[in-house]
């Protein structure tokens, strides 16, 4: 089987109230692109927060003391500590920079997954506005996939990703935030090896694999290509959710 990503190139600046699947189904034809039972639309968190309208004014941010205490020891702007902490369920380390939280939604990211590149609103400078991750990326991938599937008459998977960086290695590295219609994890446990042997703990973030290959295709500066068209996925397409793939706490080596 042969995996193939396609960026859609035909993909407009987002803004907030657009209707994204409208969007990928107009940009499938300039890609010569018609849907197939088994493909997955993989987006970039960005254009669902902006259709979403999950910018936010920095001028317009109010911050309270536990925030103001955050940027003294973070040495960030004390508003944009005010929004991370309002996206958090637990602050987990803090140096200068950065903010390392258990976001609201269950993974451990920088910052509460807050940015500001590639981020401007209407009537005030760039650096004034920030884009906060979707309310629910699980919902999100799923109100788009719905729209695709009716559309289209094929089954389809949707998954939005954005870039996080791992406790144990350098960089960023595409990562799914939410999904609809295929597996987050693929548990291997039970079959055999090329020898024989049964593999006991083998479990695939089959999610997160394809999110990487995806932010390949993407990139992370001014490409433009913010939908990635994927056909071949390897695995049987099934409901899915994030909460596959958060580790539980007491799980977790790192904290």
């Amino acid at each position: 089987m042969t995996l193939v990503l396609t960026p859609l190139r035909a993909i407009p600046l987002i803004r907030p109230g657009d209707d994204l699947a409208d969007i990928i189904l107009s940009a499938l034809q300039p890609s010569s692109l018609e849907l197939q039972d088994g493909d997955i639309l993989v987006l970039a968190q960005k254009i669902v927060s902006k259709a979403e309208g999950r910018l936010m004014d920095l001028a317009a941010v109010v911050p309270t003391a536990k925030a103001l205490e955050l940027a003294a020891s973070s040495q960030k702007d004390a508003r944009f500590c005010e929004l991370v902490l309002r996206e958090t369920g637990e602050v987990l380390r803090v140096g200068p920079g950065t903010i390392i939280v258990q976001h609201r939604l269950g993974f451990v990211c920088a910052n509460a997954g807050i940015d500001h590149s590639n981020v401007a609103g209407e009537g005030s400078a760039e650096q004034d506005w920030v884009l906060l991750l979707p309310e629910n990326p699980d919902r999100s991938a799923g109100l788009v996939r719905e729209r695709l599937e009716t559309a289209s008459g094929r089954r389809l998977g949707t998954m939005i990703i954005d870039s996080h960086g791992r406790a144990w290695r350098l960089g960023v590295a595409g990562t799914c935030i939410g999904l609809s219609g295929l597996p987050g994890l693929v548990d291997m446990r039970g079959q055999s090896d090329l020898y024989g042997f049964t593999l006991r703990v083998t479990t695939i973030a089959a999610a997160d694999e394809l999110a990487a290959a995806a932010s390949l295709v993407m990139g992370q500066a001014a490409e433009g290509t913010p939908v990635i068209h994927v056909r071949g996925f390897p695995y049987p397409l099934r409901e899915g959710s994030l909460r596959e793939l958060i580790r539980p706490k007491e799980l977790d080596l790192f904290r």
